[in-house]
């Protein structure tokens, strides 16, 4: 195996709380190599299930942050200069689809739509990839499958998918988990008791029932974590949640004050 590809397998389980049927239905999607879509809104797990499930599978990920400078020569590859001239590199979309891994590109609604349109000779009955400026077309490995991920909810109509791209994927639906389940994994994932974690995940439902009131996004099950691991390193109550619950979104002091308030009552 390639050292290339060594480094992206996911040498520990990542710990991944399931919340209905979401690994039976992934696990069957892989088995027949469907490209997957999980959309949700920013902080729910998605990434999290990726590599839980990359890890179950025995897989490699390659996970790639999209963005709107992103280019497809940042997707594919470019010709680099050095001492001994001019070489070729693999970008991580390439070297997903030589090596057989799992290629997750985050957020893709980010990258300009001239980019994401590099994926859609992969994500059909082709499974090939040109490479325009090498002259190269690149048979997809038996083992490579695209995921992309997005936030529905938070996105422009400017910047939504196209339909012939969407048309390509299988599709997840994700959201924050339900009170009890979500109190499970915070607790887990900081060391928190279970009585701390449950009015943490009391004071994210207070605060995504504001959403489109006052807040563009609600507090996500990551924010909890945040605030549960500076609770149990010893920070006053409070003072977590300001920090790590509160001040991150939002700036408008009234709905500061809100969220203050509905700090206090749980803690």
């Amino acid at each position: 195996m390639s050292d290339v590809i060594k480094q992206h397998f996911v040498k520990n389980e990542p710990y991944y709380r399931p919340v209905m049927d979401e690994v039976a239905l992934y696990e069957a999607a892989y088995s027949v190599r469907m490209p997957m879509m999980l959309k949700g809104p920013t902080g729910c797990g998605k990434t999290r299930f990726v590599e839980y499930m990359a890890w179950k599978l025995g897989k490699p990920l390659i996970t790639v942050a999209c963005n709107e400078d992103m280019t497809a020569s940042d997707l594919v590859g470019r010709f680099l200069l050095d001492a001994q001239g001019t070489r070729w590199q693999d970008g991580p979309l390439t070297t997903a689809a030589r090596y057989g891994a799992i290629c997750y590109l985050d957020e893709v609604v980010e990258a300009r739509q001239d980019t994401t349109v590099v994926i859609h000779p992969l994500t059909d009955n082709r499974r090939v990839l040109p490479l325009e400026k090498k002259g190269e077309l690149v048979t997809a490995h038996p083992d490579f499958q695209l995921v992309i991920s997005y936030n529905p909810g938070y996105q422009s109509l400017m910047k939504d998918l196209k339909q012939s791209t969407k048309q390509r994927f299988g599709a997840l639906d994700f959201n924050y988990p339900q009170h009890d389940i979500e109190t499970e994994i915070v607790s887990h994932e900081t060391g928190v008791d279970s009585a701390t974690a449950g009015k943490l995940v009391s004071i994210a439902e207070r605060a995504r029932n504001l959403k489109g009131h006052g807040l563009d996004e609600g507090i996500s099950t990551r924010m909890l974590i945040y605030a549960g691991n500076l609770i149990a390193k010893g920070v006053n109550v409070h003072a977590a949640c300001r920090m790590a619950l509160v001040r991150p979104i939002t700036d408008d002091l009234d709905m500061r004050d809100a969220l203050d308030a509905a700090v206090t009552t749980f803690f």
